[in-house]
């Protein structure tokens, strides 16, 4: 029995590698998963969020370079590296971007950075302020590859560490619906009566509720955060799964591998787990993808809503909120990589979709 379908895995993942597309999207999601997972590494501000504002060089335009003066805490910073790696790290120092800076006495004088052609003002702090008086280590020049937000953060950390909430809400989105979805879509299609009627009827009211709506209900029922809103997303993709379950549950159920299921005295849960499901992912798998993409934008929407994500945590959705006004003042390129980003994820999916899609469909 495990030669046929290990031919068909064969056979689908042959017919999935000769999308190129399919396989393309499935390296990018590959690549900004992994992004996701160490964005503190990759980030050029690995401060916890990438919120290290500079509001002297805010909304600077992409390679934009100025000097950086970090003046050393007393702060201890006791950390622990899979913190600093995962969470990133708790900066108590004080960034000071300056056009220049000389030395009188035992003092470092430095000029703070004024946009628009002004001069800053000149102060000074103490040599001893760093450590053996090494100040050259404190004083570097910075480069801002996609320039900097209206706060004056760094838009290519802020871009890089948002990618998590994106990217992670559609595996939790997807888990919780798989769960709930083919729970309630096995009973209805299993059981069939009034367990049937009553999921069916359970199903249909959710439907007739705008995605968007129910999730703003039940995020403002769960309060605003990270984790309500993976949570209010998945509750809401559900009914989904759960038709497409029922419907393949119907059409299998009375076939002669479970009818033997039930001749050799197997309860219902093992012929359900072990016997149909098993036999009706594909769909399912497929249905899922298309989910992955649908809870991107839904998070997307939220967070541009201002009930999503929270501030100061980096997030596309609220980056467009944040800059959607600069469109018309000149610097379009602040709300357009948060949404090419997006655009590009959730394109990602769909191919990916297409593809198992067409892989799986053993009539093909």
């Amino acid at each position: 029995m495990s030669k046929p379908s290990s031919s068909l895995t064969q056979l689908a993942l042959q017919k999935f590698k000769k999308n190129i597309w399919g396989v393309l999207s499935f390296w990018f999601v590959v690549f900004v998963g992994f992004v996701s997972v160490f964005a503190y590494v990759f980030a050029p501000d690995d401060s916890q969020n990438a919120n290290q504002m500079h509001l002297s060089i805010h909304s600077k335009k992409p390679g934009f370079e100025v000097q950086i003066l970090t003046i050393p805490s007393q702060l201890k910073n006791e950390q622990s590296f899979f913190s600093k790696l995962f969470f990133g790290t708790q900066n108590t120092d004080t960034e000071i971007p300056i056009t220049g800076y000389k030395i009188e006495n035992d003092d470092l004088v430095y000029t703070e950075y004024a946009s628009d052609g002004l001069e800053g003002v000149s102060k000074q702090i103490s040599l001893k302020t760093f450590p053996q008086n090494n100040y050259q280590n404190y004083i570097k020049g910075k480069t801002f590859l996609f320039g900097t937000d209206k706060y004056g953060r760094d838009y290519l950390s802020r871009i890089l560490i948002g990618a998590r909430i994106s990217f992670f809400i559609g595996f939790i989105a997807v888990f919780i619906s798989l769960v709930i979805g083919i729970f309630m879509g096995s009973l209805a299609g299993y059981f069939g009566g009034k367990v049937d009627a009553v999921i069916m009827w359970i199903i249909n009211v959710t439907w007739s509720i705008p995605t968007l709506l129910l999730v703003i209900a039940i995020t403002l029922a769960l309060g605003k955060g990270f984790w309500q809103v993976f949570i209010a997303v998945g509750l809401t993709m559900w009914v989904e799964v759960a038709r497409v379950v029922r419907g393949q549950i119907i059409s299998v159920k009375e076939m002669q591998y479970v009818t033997a299921a039930r001749a050799l005295g197997f309860n219902d849960y093992r012929i359900i787990t072990r016997h149909i499901l098993p036999n009706i992912m594909a769909p399912v798998i497929v249905i899922s993808a298309a989910n992955f993409a649908a809870a991107i934008l839904v998070e997307s929407g939220l967070s541009f809503l201002g009930i999503g994500a929270q501030p100061p945590m980096a997030s596309w959705g609220a980056m467009i909120k944040d800059h959607y006004n600069y469109i018309i003042l000149g610097k379009p390129y602040l709300a357009l990589i948060p949404g090419l980003c997006i655009m590009l994820l959730v394109m990602a999916f769909m191919l990916i979709g297409n593809a198992l899609r067409d892989a799986l469909d053993v009539k093909g």
